[in-house]
């Protein structure tokens, strides 16, 4: 089966997916990896191939940018503090447990075990927005699951980057030098993320033509990725920058009219793009079982076992961090948030892309051990965490009280890529959501109103830091 086949035959395959996993109430991702595996059993059906340039270059800037747009500052800067504890020492724990994990039940090398690892150590920005999206979190812990999954990339990227070195060179990695590659993945990426934005917001603010818009924002996450990566840099830390940079300027770049405009195809390429990617993977793992497993099914016991240990170092540490927090603040302990955060840890398309990137000989020439047998087990971590946490995540979230379906209402912050034409949702702020009595309080044009005030009663910088000055003005969001 060809490129352009393959594809066409995923994009209509998830059309119908998508219906009736909205209609059955599963998450579309989780429900089109199953079906991409079972697809990939069938008898006759050729194996899939997928080239590391596919998954990085063209899939995955978009889907980041996406991704790091939907968060809203406020809330961001909210979780600033736990997202810098889980962006570095979940990332350790997590990569330590699979170390030890594939040491002792598989037969990789330590040297293969840490670059495993490494790929394995941090969620996936893409998955985890796939999953999260459906399901309407209070806003902090929507912004703390997506935050954490976007900024935890440079410790693992450093991680996978040292790991593949002491692989591949057999050398000995200094601390020199990996400070100096951490400072020039996280430094350069930042760096190149901050000129992207600065060069798209100057370009789009000149511009009032919706088809260039349209182009401007397409092209925007491709250009600091490959800027990025040509300068050393990290590309996926200069693409989430520049979309958090760009999502928080969204009513300055232009007008509510365009960006309804430009939303609706940036959805639509999201749908696409995740489409591909999510079958690809199901796709991906028979044909790869049976280069390298054979008849037996050794690997998904090991396969098993490296994901028991993410998911369990995950709990653990969210655990104990949120109880260490709750008892400090207010002697109570709660589980319900630290559940749903500990389970909202899917990995994706940025470990499979990782994966596809090992190199197939070392520098001496000869062949890398184990490569094969690290992509298996990299696929089958991702397929389980997508399939077991994705179609298990709403039922825990409506089992702690929370929303699990998505709003009808339009989220204030989708406003930078396009309203829906529906009212504005309320921003519950804190958690558990207010009782209906009190729901008015926090809505998103009216936060004044909490202490009595009316909602119209919010000044116009108010709504602008909100997010819903033209929400406010004229009817569903539209100029």
């Amino acid at each position: 089966m060809r490129g352009v086949e393959t594809v066409l035959f995923l994009v209509v395959v998830a059309t119908v997916v998508a219906t009736f996993a909205r209609r059955w109430r599963v998450p579309a991702p989780s429900l089109l990896v199953v079906v991409g595996v079972v697809v990939g059993l069938l008898p006759g059906v050729p194996a899939v191939q997928v080239t590391p340039e596919v998954i990085s270059l063209v899939v995955l800037p978009p889907l980041l940018f996406a991704a790091g747009e939907e968060l809203p500052w406020r809330d961001l800067r909210a979780v600033a503090r736990p997202v810098a504890v889980l962006s570095v020492g979940l990332v350790l724990l997590s990569a330590a447990a699979v170390i030890g994990i594939a040491v002792a039940v598989t037969p990789l090398p330590v040297g293969m075990a840490f670059v495993l690892g490494a790929i394995l150590a941090s969620t996936d920005p893409v998955a985890v927005t796939a999953l999260a999206r459906r399901l309407a979190l209070p806003p902090r812990v929507q912004a703390l699951i997506q935050a954490e999954s976007l900024f935890n990339d440079a410790t693992s990227l450093l991680l996978f980057r040292v790991a593949l070195f002491l692989a591949v060179a057999g050398g000995a990695a200094s601390w020199g030098r990996t400070l100096t590659e951490f400072g020039v993945l996280a430094g350069g990426g930042v760096a190149v993320g901050v000129l992207t934005a600065l060069g798209a917001f100057l370009i789009r603010r000149r511009t009032e033509d919706p088809v260039l818009e349209t182009v401007i924002s397409l092209v925007t996450p491709y250009a600091g990725y490959v800027v990025a990566e040509s300068v050393g840099g990290s590309g996926v830390t200069a693409v989430v920058v520049a979309s958090v940079i760009l999502g928080t300027q969204a009513e300055r770049l232009t007008t509510a009219r365009i960006r309804l405009q430009v939303g609706a195809v940036y959805q639509t390429v999201v749908f696409l793009l995740e489409s591909v990617v999510f079958g690809l993977i199901g796709l991906q793992l028979p044909a790869l079982v049976r280069r390298v497993a054979g008849d037996g099914a050794w690997w998904l016991l090991q396969a098993l076992a490296i994901a028991a240990a993410l998911m369990l170092a995950r709990l653990l540490l969210v655990f104990v961090l949120s109880a260490l927090r709750q008892r400090r603040v207010d002697g109570r302990i709660s589980w319900q948030v630290p559940a749903v955060v500990s389970w909202a840890g899917a990995r994706g398309v940025v470990p499979l892309a990782a994966a596809l990137s090992l190199p197939v000989a070392t520098l001496d020439g000869s062949e890398l051990p184990a490569r094969d047998l690290v992509l298996v087990l990299t696929t089958a971590v991702i397929v389980l965490t997508l399939v077991v946490q994705g179609f298990t995540l709403a039922p825990l979230v409506r089992r702690a009280g929370m929303p699990s379906t998505p709003p009808t209402c339009a989220p204030n912050t989708a406003l930078h890529a396009g309203s829906s034409p529906k009212p504005a949702c309320p921003t519950w702020t804190t958690w558990p959501r207010p009782s209906p009595r009190r729901r008015s309080w926090s809505t998103s044009c009216g936060r004044a109103g909490r202490r009595g005030s009316s909602t119209s009663a919010a000044t116009p910088a108010r709504r602008r830091r909100t997010g819903c000055a033209e929400s406010t003005t004229a009817p569903y969001g539209a100029s």
